[in-house]
C-alpha cells in the first residue's frame, strides 16, 4: 500500500478482510445497514464555545462507499440530498475505496458551491501547531454551516471511552465542536449504531495524521 496522501486505500477493517483476506478487524463497514436518516436535529449554538450542525445522517451501504457516504452526510448539513453513487463515481470510488482527500474536495466544491480545501497532516503523529490548524479549521467551516470531511486511519478513543478502529483507513465527518474546538462531534457512516460521537481534537488530529482533511 502506498504511503503519501494522493494514494490512500481507504477501506474499513472490515473492507481490508474482505479484499485481502485475513487481516484482522472488528466487521464494521461491511455489516453496516441500508442508508436510513437516523440523526435528530440540533440546534445550533454560537456564542458558548460550541456549535451543532443537523445532520440528514446515511449509513453507508457497502464496506467501501466510506468516502462518498462522509462527503453525502457533510452535504446534508445544507438541506441538499445528494446520490451516494453520482458522488462515487465523480470521486472514482472503486471496491478499493477512494483514493484520498483530494479527490473528495472538489466534489465538495461543486455540490456545495463553497470553496472547500485539501490541508495535510504529513507526519506520523500531529504536532502542536497541526492540531491548533485543524481545531481552528472545524471552527471556522462549522461556523460557516458547513461540515470537514476527514480522512483517518488507526484506532482512536472517543470521549466516552470507546474505540474506533478502522486500519485500513476510512472518511468520517465532523459535524459540530464543544468547547471552542477541543471536542469534536463525528458523523460516521460506518455504523448507524455509533452513528455519532465525540472526540477530543487532539486524538482526532492522530487519527488523520500521514492523510488529510477537506475544510473551508
Amino acid at each position: 500500500m502506498a504511503t503519501t496522501l494522493l494514494r490512500k486505500t481507504v477501506l474499513t477493517a472490515a473492507g481490508i478482510a474482505a479484499t485481502a483476506g485475513g487481516i484482522a478487524g472488528p466487521a464494521i463497514a461491511a455489516n453496516a445497514a441500508p442508508a436510513q436518516n437516523t440523526t435528530t436535529a440540533v440546534a445550533d449554538r454560537k456564542g458558548h464555545g460550541e456549535r451543532e450542525l443537523d445532520v440528514r445522517y446515511e449509513a453507508q451501504p457497502n464496506f467501501y462507499y466510506c468516502g462518498p457516504a462522509a462527503a453525502r452526510n457533510a452535504i446534508s448539513v445544507l438541506g441538499k440530498n445528494i446520490d451516494v453513487d453520482a458522488m462515487a463515481r465523480e470521486m472514482g470510488t472503486t471496491e478499493n475505496g477512494t483514493n484520498s482527500i483530494n479527490d473528495i474536495t472538489p466534489v465538495l466544491n461543486k455540490e456545495t458551491g463553497k470553496p472547500y480545501r485539501s490541508v495535510e497532516i504529513t507526519d506520523r503523529k500531529a504536532d502542536t501547531k497541526q492540531t491548533d490548524t485543524l481545531r481552528a479549521d472545524i471552527v471556522k467551516t462549522v461556523d460557516d454551516g458547513r461540515a470537514v470531511v476527514a480522512n483517518i486511519a488507526g484506532t482512536a478513543t472517543d470521549t466516552d471511552g470507546t474505540t474506533h478502529s478502522f486500519e485500513g483507513g476510512h472518511y468520517i465527518s465532523v459535524v459540530g465542536y464543544q468547547n471552542n474546538g477541543t471536542t469534536v462531534t463525528i458523523a460516521d457512516s460506518a455504523n448507524p449504531n455509533t452513528a455519532s460521537y465525540r472526540i477530543s481534537v487532539d486524538n482526532l488530529a492522530d487519527w488523520i495524521a500521514t492523510r488529510g482533511y477537506s475544510t473551508r
